[in-house]
């Protein structure tokens, strides 16, 4: 079976919540690629905004910032080491990830995976074997210590937002939501797994979330754009 063929572990048809416990439904499987267009635009905008003196050190930085490829099979410990990545700027749903614990592809290999728009972080542990990605944006290694510029609004379709480095603790609001296509969740890692996902839920019309400052992520998808209101 291709990649793309595949479903996420945690998705099913139409988004729903079980047990406190959802995500988001596959992609189509019909293999297209694109993710080397998707990532010369994305480089493009980067470099959009800055000064021509600039672009010796801009170019530098871009390339010492990307690990790996968004599209390929990457052994994990030769091609990849363990450690927590990014993707980001994933605009047409097609971007696809997935965990394994070995090469067979089988589903039985599966240990984690995710059809993405927009951001995306995936943490590899040290007992994964293989880690695959199709039509995403390169990947890129995050520092741990990193603070970042944290805000208090973000996209409803964002997808997922690192707590106290992307966005502040709060509490946020998603105004709208029609047909309980809103999903949104709180997770304490980037291990995509069922242990990994705090809270979650579908919402219709108002959604109200509490952000704590101790969850390690937030996920949102199909959702309008969430603003704190405390």
């Amino acid at each position: 079976m291709g990649m793309k063929g595949k479903v996420a572990l945690s998705a099913v048809v139409g988004i729903v919540v079980i047990g406190g416990v959802s995500a988001c439904a596959g992609v189509d499987g019909d293999g297209s690629s694109g993710g080397s267009g998707k990532r010369s635009s994305a480089l493009a905008e980067r470099k959009a905004g800055t000064k021509k003196s600039d672009k010796g050190s801009d170019k530098a930085e871009a390339e010492k910032k990307a690990a790996f490829s968004g599209d390929g099979d990457f052994q994990v410990g030769s091609d990849v080491k363990p450690g927590t990545y990014r993707t980001t700027g994933n605009d047409d749903g097609m971007c696809y990830w997935e965990r394994a614990k070995d090469a067979s592809g089988e589903m039985d290999s599966l240990l984690a995976n995710d059809n993405v728009t927009g951001t995306s972080y995936v943490t590899v542990k040290a007992g994964d074997k293989l880690f695959k990605s199709s039509d995403c944006n390169d990947w890129e290694a995050v520092d741990a210590k990193a603070k970042g510029s944290p805000v208090s609004e973000m996209s409803g379709d964002g997808g997922m937002f690192r707590v106290g480095a992307d966005i502040v603790p709060g509490t946020y609001k998603s105004t709208g939501n029609t047909d309980d296509s809103c999903y949104w969740e709180r997770t304490k890692d980037a291990e995509h797994g069922i242990d990994s996902i705090l809270a979650n839920d579908n919402a219709n019309g108002t959604a109200v979330v509490r952000i704590s400052a101790s969850d390690g992520y937030f996920k949102t998808a199909g959702c309008k754009d969430w603003k704190k209101t405390g």
